[in-house]
């Protein structure tokens, strides 16, 4: 079991990492396209609200660079725990709220039955909420599949379609911005191109 030292340091990498990855801009992401069944397929860019800078409070800190803090460092405490709490409470797009929307990524287990799992969260990095810190609220999606997904386990890649509201949902895993009630679940596939 890696030492808490390593853990903090790894955790510092992968928030200034994932911090500088949320502030890409949004304009050059592809827009949203329906399909035939009537989900507009979105991106995890779609979900975070245009302006929404998570590195602002860092910037305004004079903190660019994290991961150059020491770990014993009280000031690399008290900034993790100001990022865990910015992130647990992203804003959603209050605009997709009610949308029928189709997104994909990879599934976080929170409930299962011997049938498969009836609710799990679905993330846009492998290893989110298990082998490194949950994302930003606003880049997790609480699942409730219609019926039990089975045949899927810890990790894999799936495409979810249903209602997508804006719901706040605390787990053990992470806290999710966004639910997706009564969804299809389905195995990843490459869409054409």
């Amino acid at each position: 079991m890696p030492t808490p030292r390593l853990d903090r340091r790894h955790w510092l990498q992968t928030a200034a990492g994932l911090l500088a990855a949320c502030s890409l801009p949004l304009a050059a992401q592809p827009k949203p396209t329906a399909n035939s069944a009537g989900y507009t397929e979105i991106r995890w860019d779609d979900l975070v609200p245009k302006g929404w800078d998570p590195t602002k409070a860092f910037k305004d800190q004079g903190m660019t660079n994290l991961a150059a803090l020491n770990d014993g460092d009280p000031k690399a405490a008290a900034l993790m725990a100001q990022l865990r709490e910015a992130w647990d409470n992203a804003p959603t797009e209050p605009q997709l709220n009610g949308t029928r929307v189709k997104l994909p990524g990879y599934l976080v287990p929170l409930e299962e039955v011997a049938a498969g799992h009836t609710e799990f969260l679905l993330v846009p990095y492998f290893g989110a909420c298990i082998h490194t810190p949950p994302p930003p609220a606003n880049q997790i999606v609480l699942v409730v599949p219609a019926k039990p997904a089975g045949g899927f386990r810890s990790m894999d890649t799936v495409w979810v379609s249903g209602i997508l509201k804006t719901t706040r949902n605390n787990s053990p895993m992470g806290t999710s911005g966004y639910r997706l009630e009564t969804a299809l679940v389905e195995r990843y596939k490459a869409p054409a191109r």
